[in-house]
Order: structure tokens, then C-alpha cells, then sequence
């Protein structure tokens, strides 16, 4: 019997990575479920999804602690004169948009526009944390390529929804 060497694995199909990075961001975003969110309860015994209380509490202290010396004046002022005064919309903006981005990727569902919130979310927190350490720098910078990825090719085509 001759030796036949086998066929190359599917894994080397860019697509297949494509669809593993865009799962795997999404499952960071989507975590915002279970920190930003709860459950609550509408006539007794309908559940229904909400900003968690801790959470709208919780993030003006965060907001103010990215404001205090971020070298960046316009969005210093930004976070000081818009976020902060209004800081249960942004924290409703925030939970919202995390779950939006973190469903839409998991599912590969209305994958382009959850790129598009998803690139608004971390353009907005890399500004924020980005003087803190550079690890923030980094981090922000390479999720805002993947998101720029994942809209550009069409991400959720393949092992999505959108397909």
C-alpha cells in the first residue's frame, strides 16, 4: 500500500481564524452581561434585561479617576463636562453597547454595525484609560484593528448569522 500523505487541515483557512478571533471578542464584550447588567423583573414575572444598579453607581467613580490627569484636554473636558453630569445615560450607553458588541460578534449577527459600536466603545475607553499604563495603549489599539477587521471583511458571514 502506497503512503498517501493527508489532506492540509481546514484550520489554515484565514476564515476559520477570522470567525475564532471574532468569537472570542465577543465573548469579551458579552461579559458585560453579567457585569453591567441584570434581571429584572416587569409585572412580577416578566423577565427583562437592565443596567445594573451597581454599575450606574460604579462608573461615574471610574470616569472621574480617567478624567483626573488624562493628558488628553479635549476628552479630559469631555469626560468632565458630558460623561460625568450625565453619567446614568452613559452608563445605560456603555452596558448597552458592550452587550450589543459582545452578542453581535459571539453570533456573527448584524456583525457590521456591531463592529462599527464596537470601534465607538474602544476609541472612547482607549482615550479614556490611554495614560494610565501602556498596556492600556496597547490593548485599546488592537481591539479597535480587530473591529476595523471585522467590519471591513464581513466577519459574520462565515459561522454567523449574517450568513
Amino acid at each position: 500500500m502506497a503512503y498517501r500523505p493527508r489532506p492540509p487541515v481546514s484550520l489554515v483557512r484565514p476564515e476559520c481564524w477570522l470567525v475564532a478571533l471574532r468569537i472570542v471578542v465577543g465573548l469579551y464584550f458579552v461579559k458585560s452581561l453579567v457585569t453591567k447588567m441584570s434581571i429584572v423583573l416587569v409585572a412580577g414575572f416578566i423577565p427583562v434585561p437592565m443596567t445594573s444598579a451597581r454599575w450606574i453607581a460604579v462608573m461615574p467613580k471610574i470616569v472621574a479617576k480617567q478624567a483626573s490627569e488624562n493628558p488628553v484636554l479635549w476628552y479630559k473636558h469631555f469626560l468632565e463636562q458630558t460623561v460625568l453630569p450625565h453619567s446614568r445615560l452613559f452608563a445605560h450607553l456603555t452596558a448597552w453597547g458592550e452587550t450589543a458588541v459582545g452578542l453581535g460578534l459571539t453570533l456573527g449577527l448584524l456583525t457590521g454595525l456591531a463592529a462599527l459600536i464596537g470601534l465607538l466603545l474602544v476609541m472612547n475607553y482607549g482615550l479614556a484609560t490611554q495614560w494610565i499604563s501602556s498596556g492600556q495603549q496597547g490593548f485599546h489599539l488592537v481591539l479597535f484593528a480587530l473591529m476595523l477587521a471585522f467590519f471591513f471583511t464581513r466577519a459574520g458571514r462565515m459561522g454567523g448569522l449574517d450568513g
